[in-house]
């Protein structure tokens, strides 16, 4: 048997168990801005949270419902949408990197941290997300009457 066009890694847990893990990795990731796991599962959880911020940054009522549906928590969706997203709108790809850092001392697993590539403290919201004032048009000439 081989493995041509499966996608995925299993981690020895079932379907149900695997989606809410990657869900969990995720919330943590948004409420810290940064999670330490180990290597296999950070490959998994990048591009699920990719995929959620580029959900968040359109903000619009749908997309919005879809980003709460992929976190386990409302508030950290919420965050994500209304706090993080804004601040990476001069980016469109690539806003987390995996960094590996060490081998657990019980089973010698490669860990790495998870993290955002742009540092949020610092950042300032993008000036695409907030619009511009739009320029107003100047007044329109009052018509004038022609007498005879």
């Amino acid at each position: 048997m081989h493995r041509h066009g499966y996608k995925g890694r299993k981690f020895h847990r079932e379907t149900d168990q695997r989606r809410a893990l990657v869900k969990g990795l995720a919330d943590s990731l948004v409420k810290y801005e940064s999670i330490e796991t180990t290597l296999p599962k950070a490959k998994e959880v990048v591009p699920y949270v990719e995929k959620l911020i580029t959900k968040a940054k359109k903000a619009d009522l749908h997309n919005r419902r879809q980003v709460i549906s992929g976190l386990q928590t409302v508030a950290s969706a919420h965050k994500l949408v209304d706090e993080i997203a804004p601040k990476l709108g001069g980016r469109n790809s690539g806003h987390l990197r995996i960094e590996k850092t060490a081998l657990r001392r019980g089973d010698n697993a490669q860990l790495a941290r998870v993290s955002f590539v742009d540092d949020l403290a610092a950042a300032p919201v993008a000036a695409a997300a907030t619009p511009a004032p739009a320029a107003k048009k100047p007044a329109a000439k009052p018509a004038i009457k022609e007498t005879n």
